[in-house]
Formats: structure tokens, C-alpha cells, sequence
């Protein structure tokens, strides 16, 4: 894996937070356009919001970023400080933010946790790890979604759907079985079996039509065989930790959503369990978005899959999701960025000197 510095803070640079705010503003404006009944007074229906839910969707939005921290520094076994492990998840989330979903920051995640004191193949090893505990979070939390409330979760297409829409479920169920083979691959490679998937590797890229591609096939087999040598051996309460906090984390990021739409609209039990379910299959086909953290897909699929629930209130929770969800990272990561490069860069003299 590369962890060439020039490389990663490239991909770090603050500058990058306009794209995705432009993809996201532009979608807004085109919502605006295509839309007569969207007009800019529906804004004004903010005011409108209850405050009980918003404090709660605040309460969780807090207690997700909490998650997050707490699970990097377990699973680390406590190598990280807890200063630390605020860096790394604020960078980690930025390098989310400001690169595609169906990328990942996974090289940036592994070169923020180098820095921060974590060899090389165990931080790979952390990386790939959490990586695949999120997207089984998906995995299974998909079918029990599907057979809850199969007829609710998907957008109901109406006569003047677009051709997009009306395909809905065919785009989920191909992003489904992508990210699927993708996280039993990698689960297997990591947790199983890794020589046989650097053998499997070495095989594919032998044909006359890969073979451009031989080294860095060796190369990630390679390091996928040192990241699963670091995680032999965990005990039960490592997997535990990592099930459980993945889960709080997951479930938080969704009643998140869950409160904003409460504090508009009156939503019963049922109609609660089926905006989780809605949001589970969105994200699902968010995590194939070619655009830096899915923005402007996210902004575009949100009307199509929640306006039946929220109706007039749909543009102003659209922009209070993704103002809980993505711009807070955008903002930290710009103003954590250059602290943090000076704080694992530069090194004080005196420092130098004790050592």
C-alpha cells in the first residue's frame, strides 16, 4: 500500500471540500428548478420544527462520533489515546467526505493511524476490519429490512417516475450483490484464508491481459497476509466490542434521520421502522456513488425515497440530514487537518532532545 505522504495529504487538502459542496448545491438548485412546487418559502418551514426531536437527533449525532472513537480505541487495544483516536476518526470521516464512497479512504485511514503510532499491518489490519463490520451491517440488515416491509421500503413509482426511479430496486439489489461478494471476499482474505486469496490474485493477474497488474496483485496479497497476522488471536471480548460498538454506531447515524423527520411530521411506530428500513436500502445504493461522499446522490434519492412521509417538509429536512451527516466532517476535517499535521510532522525540539 502506498503511504507516500505527498500522495495522502493530496487527497487531504482542504481545497476539496467545494466539490462536494457544489455537487450538493447543484443538485439542490436542479430539485429547485425541476420542481414548481418546490419554492424557496418552503425554507421558512424550518421554524415549524419541534425541538424535542431535533435535540434528540443532535444527542445522537454526538453519540455516533462518540461510537466511532470509542470503538478505534478499543479495537487498538488502547494504543491510540483518546486525543488520538478523536484525530484519526475526524480525518478518517474527512477522507470519507471528500473521496467516493465506492473508493473509500482506506489508504488515508491507514496513513493517519501509522502516524498516530500504529505499525503499518496492524493498522491495515484495523482498517480492512472495521471496513467489513460496517458494510455486514449492511449486509445483513438489508434482508430483514426486505422482509419486514418489502412493499414499504422501496419508493412507491408513481405515473410520472422517472426511468431511474422506477429501477430503484434493481439499482439496490445490484449494489447489494457487489458490496456483498466484495465483504465475504475481503472477509475472507482477512479472517480466513489470506495466502489463498494472494495465490487467487497472482493466478488472474498471470493471464497475457492482466499481467501488468502481477506486482501490485503480490503487493496487496502480501499485505493482507501481514494485516491478518495482527488479528490472530483477539478474544471474545475484541469481536464483541467491535459487533456491538458497529452496531450502536450504524443505528445511531439512522434514528438520526429517524428524529428530524419526527420533528416535522407525526410518524407512528410503524412508519419508524420503516424510515430505518428506507434508509438502510439507500444507503446501500449510496455506497456505489462515483461522487465524493456520495454528495448530490444523496441530496437527489432523499426526495425520491422519504417526500411521501414528509411532503412540503421534504427540501428542509434533505438539507438538515446532510448538514448532520456530512457537512460537520467536511468543516472538522479542514479545521483539524493542519493541527494534526503539525502535531505528527513537526516534532518540538525539546521533544527530540528527551528522546
Amino acid at each position: 500500500m502506498d503511504l507516500d505522504a505527498k500522495k495522502i495529504l493530496k487527497t487531504l487538502n482542504p481545497r476539496k471540500v467545494w466539490v462536494p459542496v457544489g455537487l450538493g448545491l447543484g443538485i439542490v438548485a436542479y430539485l429547485f428548478w425541476s420542481d414548481p412546487t418546490i419554492t424557496a418559502d418552503k425554507l421558512t418551514l424550518v421554524f415549524d420544527a419541534a425541538w424535542m426531536p431535533v435535540a434528540l437527533a443532535s444527542i445522537v449525532f454526538f453519540a455516533r462520533f462518540a461510537g466511532y472513537i470509542f470503538r478505534i480505541k478499543s479495537i487498538t487495544k488502547n494504543e491510540l489515546s483518546w486525543t488520538s483516536s478523536l484525530y484519526v476518526i475526524i480525518l478518517w470521516e474527512f477522507a470519507s467526505a471528500v473521496t467516493p464512497s465506492v473508493v473509500g479512504g482506506t489508504a488515508v485511514a491507514v496513513f493517519i493511524l501509522w502516524k498516530e503510532g500504529i505499525k503499518p499491518g496492524k493498522a491495515l489490519g484495523f482498517v480492512l476490519l472495521t471496513a467489513i463490520f460496517d458494510n455486514l451491517f449492511f449486509v445483513l440488515a438489508a434482508p430483514i429490512t426486505l422482509f419486514l416491509g418489502m412493499d414499504m421500503v422501496f419508493p412507491q413509482s408513481g405515473a410520472d417516475a422517472n426511468a431511474l426511479e422506477s429501477s430503484m430496486d434493481m439499482l439496490f439489489f445490484v449494489s447489494y450483490s457487489l458490496i456483498s461478494i466484495y465483504t465475504f471476499v475481503m472477509a475472507f482474505a482477512l479472517l480466513i484464508n489470506p495466502r489463498l486469496f494472494k495465490w487467487v490474485l497472482i493466478k488472474i493477474t498471470s493471464t497475457r491481459l492482466l499481467k501488468k497488474w502481477r506486482y501490485a496483485a503480490y503487493e496487496r496479497g502480501t499485505e493482507m497476509i501481514l494485516a491478518s497476522e495482527q488479528l490472530k488471536g483477539m478474544g471474545k471480548r475484541f469481536w464483541l466490542y467491535l459487533s456491538l460498538s458497529t452496531l450502536f454506531i450504524w443505528s445511531s447515524r439512522y434514528l438520526l434521520l429517524n428524529f428530524l423527520m419526527a420533528s416535522f411530521t407525526s410518524i407512528s411506530f410503524l412508519e419508524h421502522i420503516t424510515i430505518f428500513g428506507k434508509q438502510i436500502i439507500l444507503w446501500v445504493v449510496m455506497l456505489i456513488s462515483p461522487t465524493p461522499g456520495s454528495s448530490g446522490t444523496a441530496e437527489y434519492f432523499f426526495p425520491i425515497f422519504f417526500n411521501e412521509n414528509l411532503g412540503d417538509y421534504t427540501l428542509i429536512v434533505n438539507l438538515l440530514w446532510r448538514l448532520f451527516t456530512y457537512y460537520p466532517y467536511l468543516l472538522l476535517g479542514a479545521i483539524f487537518l493542519p493541527r494534526w499535521v503539525k502535531r505528527v510532522f513537526f516534532v518540538p525540539k525539546e521533544k527530540v532532545v528527551s528522546q
